[in-house]
Order: structure tokens, then C-alpha cells, then sequence
């Protein structure tokens, strides 16, 4: 019985696998197929022409210049305000967290039609009402990145709010009592902490914005991205050249999850290994001595807070002891 059960989850993972990657397959092979279809089937030639293609064609390379600039504005607001907004709604209890959770979260469960009309319909209200001809009221990649950061901060306060959890709050009382301000608790306690989950916010925001096209398409003004462009070679008849952006497209992809996955490796790597060597020169349970740099001053804080509460016990004891 158990080995029919692990012989069934073994087909189930290879169907799954192949639902994923087959249709990526098909599509990848049709980039490299000498037809103007964007089939494999009949296959006429292994050619690099598309590729070529689609390096001449300018508006093609505008629109791939326009999504990376808009993808990364929309990854700096959006770890700006969610970071933001979830130490806000962590620093607060009741009925005003709860308000502010579901103000939040509400742009998440809003379709992107409705933010794009609404975003785009808001700023050129606002320039006519001031009457002036100023660039951020007309419509633009401006406000694309304004449309898209209204829902995206959302995920990025997901998970910098999920990483909070995590967080114990007496490394901050600790640093407070021994003189830090406020600025470098943020700096050198609360950030080092959030990292894992900025990156992530990063990572996700940008992603998002790439391929985001509704609030795109309403607020975009003239300009094009990248799935402006591929809507629009769709409607005047698609052409391999489609294939070949979405071949590298995943070829980028996969080199940064490799980067990523190896870096991560490493750092891992790294940690057990001073683990190891501050186990053997030292047999107290403390922070090994090569720590990086994040973690030194929540480190240093906590030595200091517990050393002074050591002393005070001491301290207490002889008191005690001289009554």
C-alpha cells in the first residue's frame, strides 16, 4: 500500500511538472521554428531570425525601457509605503488596527479596471479643478506607477506584517534604555530584521508591475510597456517575435533564481559555519564572534542589556545579603 501511495504522488508530481513546463516548452520552441505562425507544428527549420526581429523593432525596446523604469519606481514606493504601514499597524491595537488592515487590504480585492479609470480620472480632475497643465495631473507612466503602488504596498505590508511577528520588541526597549534614538533602533534593530521581507516586497512588487495591463492601459497615457506592446502585435497578428521576448524573459528569470538560490546557499553556508567555530572556541550559548553586519548592534544591545541586568541582580543580592 505504501508503495502504490509514493508510485501515485510520483505520477501526480509528473503530471503537475508537465502541466506547468509543456506549455512554456511549446511556446519556447515556436521562438526558434523558420514560421510566421507561432507553431511548432509543421516545424520548418531551427532559425534565429525572431530574435533578430525583435532586437530591430524600436517600439519593442521602448516599451521594454518604459516597464523596467515603471517596475522599479513601483518596487521603491510600494517597500516605502507597505514597510510603512505594516510597523504602523504592528505599533497598534483595537478597532483603529482593524480599520487600517482592511483600508489596506481592500485595494488588493479591487480589480485593476476600476483602479486605472479611477487613478487616471482623479489626477486629471484635480489639474483641471487647479487649472494648470503641470505633467503629473495628465495621464502617463507617472500615473501608471501611482495606480499600480495603491495595490501592490498591500502585498509588500503582508509580508513585511508576517515578518513582524517574528520580531521581539524588547530588542528595541533595550537599545532605548542604553541611548539610541529612535532613528537608529529603525536603522540598526528593525530594518536588519525586515531584510528577508523588504526583498521579498521587492522582488513581488516588481514583478507585479511588469505585468500589470489594466491599470496600465488607462493610465499609460501615449506611452507603451511591455504588455501594452504584446496586446497590441495580438490584435494586428502575432508574429514569433512574441515567443522570443518570452524566451528571455525566462532565460532572466531562471539566472536570478539561480543567483538568488546560490547567494542564499552561501549565506547559509556562512552562518553554520561560524555557528560551529564560536561553539568550539566558546562554550556559552552567545552570537558567534564573525557575525555580519546586520546583526551586530542588536547583538551588542543585548549583550549590554543583559550584562546590566546581571549586575543589577548581583547588585540586589549584596544588599539583601548586608540587611
Amino acid at each position: 500500500m505504501h508503495r502504490f501511495r509514493l508510485t501515485l504522488s510520483h505520477l501526480y508530481m509528473i503530471a503537475f511538472l508537465l502541466y506547468l513546463l509543456l506549455p512554456l516548452a511549446v511556446m519556447s520552441g515556436a521562438a526558434f521554428n523558420d514560421s510566421k505562425l507561432p507553431s511548432i507544428v509543421p516545424w520548418r527549420g531551427f532559425t534565429w531570425r525572431w530574435f533578430g526581429e525583435l532586437w530591430a523593432d524600436e517600439r519593442m525596446l521602448i516599451a521594454f525601457r518604459n516597464t523596467i523604469f515603471v517596475a522599479i519606481a513601483v518596487a521603491l514606493l510600494a517597500v516605502i509605503v507597505g514597510t510603512a504601514a505594516a510597523i504602523l499597524i504592528n505599533s497598534i491595537s483595537g478597532k483603529l488596527r482593524t480599520v487600517l488592515y482592511g483600508m489596506m487590504i481592500s485595494t488588493i480585492l479591487i480589480p485593476g479596471v476600476v483602479i486605472g479609470i479611477s487613478t487616471m480620472i482623479l489626477w486629471t480632475k484635480m489639474g483641471n479643478a487647479l487649472g494648470t497643465e503641470f505633467f503629473l495631473f495628465n495621464p502617463g507612466l507617472h500615473l501608471s506607477v501611482l495606480g499600480q503602488v495603491s495595490y501592490i504596498a498591500a502585498m509588500v505590508m503582508l509580508l513585511v506584517l508576517a515578518r513582524l511577528q517574528s520580531f521581539d520588541a524588547g530588542l528595541e526597549e533595550a537599545a532605548l534604555d542604553l541611548g539610541a534614538s529612535h532613528a537608529q533602533v529603525l536603522r540598526r534593530i528593525l530594518l536588519p530584521h525586515l531584510y528577508p521581507a523588504l526583498g521579498a516586497g521587492a522582488a513581488v512588487a516588481f514583478f507585479q508591475s511588469v505585468e500589470n495591463f489594466n491599470v496600465t492601459q488607462f493610465t499609460r497615457g501615449g506611452a507603451d510597456t511591455l504588455t501594452v506592446y504584446v496586446f497590441s502585435k495580438v490584435r494586428a497578428g502575432i508574429t514569433p517575435t512574441i515567443n522570443a521576448l518570452a524566451v528571455l524573459l525566462i532565460l532572466v528569470t531562471v539566472v536570478l533564481a539561480i543567483f538568488w538560490m546560490a547567494a542564499r546557499q552561501n549565506d547559509q553556508a556562512s552562518d553554520s559555519t561560524e555557528t560551529m567555530v564560536a561553539g568550539a572556541s566558546t562554550p556559552s550559548p552567545v552570537a558567534p564572534r564573525r557575525l555580519r553586519r546586520s546583526r551586530c548592534w542588536r547583538y551588542a544591545c543585548s549583550r549590554i542589556a543583559w550584562s546590566t541586568v546581571k549586575r543589577c541582580q548581583s547588585s540586589t543580592r549584596s544588599f539583601l545579603r548586608r540587611d
